[in-house]
Order: C-alpha cells, then sequence, then structure tokens
C-alpha cells in the first residue's frame, strides 16, 4: 500500500498564495571566465527588481536587485566581481606579455651584444607565445626604445630607470594577483637567466629584476633567493 498522504499545513497554502518574485533586465554582455563552467563564456550583465506576489500577480516592490553576471551556457548568476578575472585567451596575452617585456628590459639594462644573450631572450619569449621572435626582432627594439629619448637607457631616476620602471610595472602587477606563486616566480627566473647567460648579473640587470620581482609582488627575500638559484645549471 501506499503511504497515505500528509495533509497540507497552513504554511503550505501560504508558500502557494505568495512569494517574492525578481524580474531581470539585461545591461549588458560580454565574455568570461566563468566560475561555473571553467572557461571563457558570453555572459549577459543583469540587474533586476524584486516584488512580492499573490497568487502569481506582482503587488508590492521589495526593491533592487543585483548587478549579476549570468553565464550563457550554465545561466548560474555571479557577482561581478567575476569580471575582474581574465579570459583565457586575455590570460594568454597577458603571460606573453610580461615575459616579453622582462626580456627587453634585461637586454635594455645588459646590452645585446652577446649572441648567447640573445638567444636566451628569444627562447623565451618563443616559449611564451612569440613564436615568431627573432634575434633582429628582439634586438631592433630594445635599440629603437633606447633611441626614443633613452626611454629605457637614460633615465636613470628610478632603480633602473624611471621609464623602464613603469613598463614592468604596467605589464607585471596585472598579471600577477591571477598566478600562482610558481608561476611568478618563473617570470623572474626566466628574467635571470638572460642576465646571466654572458656571464655574472651586471649591477643595471640587477636593478632591472629587483624592479620585477617587485611588480610581481614577490618579498625581497624570495627575488634575492631567485636571482641566487638562477646561477645553477638547469
Amino acid at each position: 500500500m501506499l503511504p497515505a498522504r500528509e495533509p497540507h499545513g497552513p504554511s503550505d497554502r501560504r508558500l502557494r498564495m505568495w512569494s517574492v518574485h525578481t524580474s531581470w533586465h539585461t545591461i549588458g554582455d560580454g565574455e568570461f571566465f566563468c566560475p561555473g563552467c571553467g572557461g571563457d563564456r558570453n555572459y549577459r550583465r543583469r540587474t533586476g527588481r524584486r516584488r512580492l506576489t499573490v497568487l502569481g500577480v506582482p503587488l508590492l516592490s521589495r526593491g533592487p536587485a543585483g548587478p549579476v553576471v549570468e553565464c550563457a551556457a550554465c545561466h548560474d548568476r555571479f557577482g561581478t566581481e567575476v569580471l575582474d578575472h581574465p579570459t583565457t585567451a586575455r590570460f594568454s596575452a597577458m603571460l606573453r606579455d610580461a615575459v616579453h617585456t622582462v626580456a627587453l628590459a634585461v637586454l635594455a639594462a645588459g646590452g645585446t651584444s652577446s649572441p648567447t644573450t640573445v638567444r636566451t631572450a628569444v627562447l623565451a619569449v618563443r616559449a611564451a607565445g612569440y613564436d615568431d621572435c627573432t634575434a633582429d626582432s628582439l634586438t631592433g627594439l630594445v635599440e629603437a626604445l633606447a633611441a626614443d629619448t633613452g626611454r629605457y637607457l637614460a633615465d636613470v631616476d628610478g632603480p633602473c630607470g624611471a621609464a623602464l620602471a613603469i613598463e614592468l610595472h604596467e605589464a607585471l602587477e596585472p598579471l600577477a594577483p591571477h598566478l600562482a606563486a610558481a608561476g611568478r616566480e618563473s617570470i623572474l627566473l626566466q628574467g635571470a637567466r638572460i642576465a646571466l647567460a654572458d656571464g655574472a648579473y651586471i649591477q643595471a640587470e640587477l636593478d632591472v629584476l629587483t624592479t620585477v620581482g617587485n611588480a610581481l609582488l614577490l618579498r625581497p627575500e624570495d627575488t634575492a633567493r631567485l636571482m641566487e638559484a638562477a646561477r645553477a645549471p638547469f
């Protein structure tokens, strides 16, 4: 026999009679990294109004809702802070640009006269995603930047030149919060190995690497440790 159904109580009837309903309106869209799906998806940015409904009829306003970010694929809703996380494509571009900027900065500090140093820089930049990077393109860019009123080499107000420090911070600071510690350390190590490719560090290279560590939110003692570790064969 089937068990007897329990009679509905007063609370059940109240739930059927009234509820709070939210009417959503789309105010924008775009692409984001969806925490629910775990990948790049389209989204709708939405705001809403909550209303008390009785027997399905909206009566009293209960205030605004949102804004929220709604995934077009899984339809989950998130706070707008999820838009601060870069998409996979954007993250890859930021990482590629970071490695490229660090390589240029180290070459600008130490010079491009050593083929070994330039070759090490080219390999690092290619591994980051610039497949068509060549020694000529890198050295040509360093020379052009140096000739641009000395933006890399002549302004020495900061630890490695004010303009150079700005370039590094602009490339690395937006990326650093989205990288694990190992990823941030890897970028610094790549720069250190470029600097060491032709021998011991010179002061200008140490200054650049210190600025890189600061921009990557590394502690000074970790930056020093990594620069020392880069001396070991790998």
